[in-house]
């Protein structure tokens, strides 16, 4: 039997509020990797913007950005809660997110810093798993 419940098309993001943050870039970027536009998360940042997953060294521009994602991120979900965020040098502000990602088989709290220059375009993203040690050795792939 067919569901009466209204399905959610992908190219309507989710609408995300994260308590501290108003920056349209940060919350785009959630909104865009929940939905699995990741093209679109990759175009957030500069040419030469920077993403630094866990578990991986720096992944630089674009183009290898959105590969990543498409390769790495499809099973995970991003649930921000609250950020902060700092005027640093030369216009470009850092913002620090605590908030949870989730994959079908776990849940981990995760601390995602972001730096935005001036244009407000992610020049670099680290995302920190917040887990003990016993936790992030149960999570690695073999």
């Amino acid at each position: 039997m067919l569901s009466s419940q209204p399905s959610q098309s992908a190219t309507v993001p989710e609408q995300f509020t994260i308590e501290g943050i108003a920056e349209p870039t940060i919350l785009r970027y959630f909104q865009t990797l929940n939905a699995g536009e990741f093209d679109d998360t990759a175009s957030l940042f500069a040419d030469d913007g920077i993403m630094h997953p866990p578990f991986e060294s720096g992944i630089v521009g674009q183009d290898a950005i959105a590969s990543y994602l498409k390769q790495e991120a499809s099973d995970i979900k991003a649930y921000p809660r609250q950020g902060v965020s700092e005027n640093l040098e030369e216009g470009t502000v850092q913002f620090q997110v605590t908030g949870k990602a989730q994959t079908s088989w776990c849940g981990v709290n995760v601390l995602w810093q972001f730096i935005l220059n001036q244009q407000r375009q992610i020049l670099y993203v680290k995302i920190k798993l917040l887990a003990s040690p016993q936790e992030l050795l149960n999570m690695r792939r073999d």
